[in-house]
């Protein structure tokens, strides 16, 4: 067998440098935002912060994504790319170890501070696969996305046994997360060498009226923003659900480890299908009939079944956002249309994701049942129904 020439070396050492700082950016989109809900009680008892203000803390990033991930294009105008990603990077270690100065201001502008970093991180993800990866969207697609559940997962997990059982205290079991955004920072630095920066022809203003008039780019915007809004309401009730049904907090905590694992699962499969079909119809229906018959699951009032409706739930809710992702990559022209659609649609996506929890809480406060609750989300499985068939046609924005 011939030995390879140092060019095609050199392409594989590249690949594999591209690969790894886009596995270790996803990584980090979410253990920053993860491993505050299992520690709100700790923070509340040393910081002295109210339920309120501990409200704001946790929906701080996701406003933060609602404002900026609509603004990214005005920086990968300047800075493309890869010049974005290591700012985001460079953003997200700063805001991260910021948190750790004890001092309640330092806590919230460090969570401003890497809202705004991961907004730049989830919109630039899609943009880089349609770029790089054109012939293999759905695989580089489902790797990512994979890894952000990876990412939110594991952070979940540790943080409570990082602060207690080893001692290390709340701020730096938040803080400690900064060496792997600092180590994604180094590995992804190779990249700035072949720094790419768009051509000035398209005015931004513009690009994004004419995005605003594609019935195609409000379908994808919408399926992506009724899919965040249905997860985030999941993540936060979930175990309360489950304790009116009569789980212990401890199992019903395990339940929502449960479906988050799931939603990997469905974050690694769906993609990898959907882009070996030109038509993802039949995957949208998929989808959302098995999400309909776990929120029927769990309207009943006892926990019969509660593991099943728990990853049913988790699948369908992983594996509609790997779909909504690899729509941002099919139904764009280019990368920088990737990169302008994907703002759009996580913008809208992250200010409908900031509403839902706290309107799921007060439709529970206003009826003293779930049923009405669950009720609203198996309507918005209505909505991202009819947006999903639409997005999930074979056509591009225009």
């Amino acid at each position: 067998m011939a030995a390879s020439s140092p060019f095609e070396q050199n392409s594989r050492l590249k690949n594999i440098l591209l690969i790894s700082g886009i596995v270790l950016i996803a990584l980090n989109l979410r253990p920053a935002l993860a491993g505050v809900g299992p520690l709100i009680s700790t923070i509340r008892e040393a910081t002295g912060l109210s339920n309120a203000m501990l409200g704001l803390l946790t929906t701080l990033p996701l406003l933060a994504f609602g404002v900026l991930s609509t603004l990214t294009p005005l920086f990968t105008k300047r800075m493309g790319i890869e010049g974005t990603l290591a700012l985001a990077m460079a953003l997200l270690s700063g805001g991260i170890l910021l948190r750790v100065v004890p001092a309640n201001w330092a806590l919230f502008a460090g969570t401003l501070l890497l809202g705004i970093a991961i907004a730049f991180g989830n919109v630039l993800l899609p943009s880089l696969v349609k770029r790089d990866f054109p012939n293999h969207t759905g695989i580089m697609t489902s790797v990512y996305s994979s890894m952000l559940g990876l990412g939110a997962t594991a952070a979940a997990g540790v943080s409570v046994p990082l602060a207690h059982d080893l001692g290390w205290g709340w701020r730096w079991s938040l803080g400690s997360w900064a060496a792997l955004s600092i180590l994604a920072f180094i590995i992804w630095l190779p990249q700035l060498k072949d720094l790419t920066v768009p051509k000035q022809e398209r005015n931004f203003l513009t690009s994004m009226k004419e995005l605003g008039g594609s019935l195609v780019a409000w379908q994808v915007a919408l399926f992506m923003g009724l899919q965040s809004l249905a997860f985030y309401v999941i993540l936060a009730w979930l175990p309360e659900i489950l304790q009116d049904r009569g789980l212990s907090p401890g199992n019903a905590g395990w339940m929502l480890s449960l479906s988050q694992a799931m939603g990997v699962v469905g974050t690694i499969f769906i993609p990898v299908w959907a882009e070996k079909i030109n038509d993802q119809r039949k995957i949208v229906w998929a989808l959302m009939i098995a999400e309909a018959i776990s929120l029927i699951g769990l309207m009943f009032p006892d926990p019969f079944l509660v593991a099943l409706w728990a990853s049913i739930i988790g699948l369908t809710l992983g594996g509609s956002f790997g779909l909504a992702l690899l729509f941002i990559v099919l139904r764009s022209t280019d990368s920088e249309t990737a990169t302008e659609l994907s703002g759009m649609s996580q913008s809208i996506g992250y200010l409908l994701a900031a509403i839902g929890p706290t309107l799921f809480g007060a439709m529970h406060d206003f009826t003293g049942a779930w049923f009405i609750p669950l009720l609203f989300l198996l309507i918005i499985v209505g909505a991202k129904l009819i947006f999903g068939l639409g997005a999930a046609r074979p056509q591009e924005v225009k």
